[in-house]
């Protein structure tokens, strides 16, 4: 008696989760949005207008993205150094903010086919007289990088470089005006549009070769249906000229194509 009541709470047990592993499609599907994970404190990419709305590239990629799936878009920000751990508990369901697809990410995470390829860039004061060319050159200099970011295991390839960690873009940006940093590096993106609209006193540094980035929004793996839904929804916007024409907005040029 005993052993058949064991096997049939261990039915039980099995019928339970089965029943609450909902793919995740199905639970988008269910409540119609697609919560979406960001900074927004990260221009061009995503931050806050004038009118206090998020906008930016991965704004808007995200919100076709959404709704070529059929669904609304929902963002919730917040530091860059907490996104990954928020989407494992889910607190939302993909992460669009300039994720590096990554050989160590792949293995906790799922992600979409690139939407957009970039490389890495110092970030220099214009006053600063030094040209480095690798961080091979920074040897006993400081280095800002966002915390959580691929950056971070990068610069530490380098030992003679101190680096110096920041939950997010604006907090460096400020130290390296401040001269409380010698350098940063990020998305080779994201400087000639902070220069050209917020007139800050910096330059692009050089580009760092053999760092090739290719981005791709993450979400939590085991969600099959989900992952050829999201997919399918990229192609078709890539097939019908969207993720170019978003592209060409914010950047005058096709970053949605892999680096030459």
């Amino acid at each position: 008696m005993k052993l058949q009541q064991l096997i049939f709470t261990g039915v039980l047990c099995l019928s339970s989760t089965l029943a609450t592993a909902t793919d995740l499609l199905e639970a988008v599907k269910a409540n119609g949005v697609l919560k979406v994970g960001m900074e927004g404190t990260y221009p061009p990419f995503g931050y806050r207008n004038d009118k206090g709305e998020l906008t930016g590239y991965d704004v808007d990629v995200a919100t076709a993205l959404a709704a070529k799936m059929g669904l609304k878009v929902e963002f919730v920000t917040g530091d860059f150094s907490g996104l990954i751990g928020g989407l494992q508990a889910g607190k939302f369901d993909v992460i669009a903010n300039q994720i590096e697809i990554s050989p160590k990410r792949k293995e906790s995470l799922a992600f979409t086919q690139p939407y957009a390829y970039s490389a890495l860039q110092l970030i220099q004061r214009k006053s600063d007289k030094n040209n480095y060319k690798s961080l091979a050159d920074m040897n006993g200099k400081s280095l800002a990088v966002t915390l959580g970011s691929n950056y971070v295991e990068y610069a530490k390839t380098f030992p003679g470089v101190v680096v110096k960690t920041y939950p997010g873009t604006a907090e460096y940006m400020r130290d390296l005006m401040q001269e409380r940093v010698d350098a940063a590096i990020n998305d080779r993106l994201i400087l000639p549009y902070l220069i050209k609209t917020s007139n800050l006193p910096l330059r692009p540094g050089a580009l760092l070769s053999g760092h090739e980035l290719e981005i791709g929004i993450p979400f939590k793996k085991g969600n099959p249906q989900f992952e050829v839904a999201i997919n399918s929804a990229m192609n078709s916007l890539r097939k019908d000229g969207t993720l170019k024409k978003i592209s060409l907005k914010w950047f005058n040029s096709d970053v949605t194509q892999p680096l030459k």
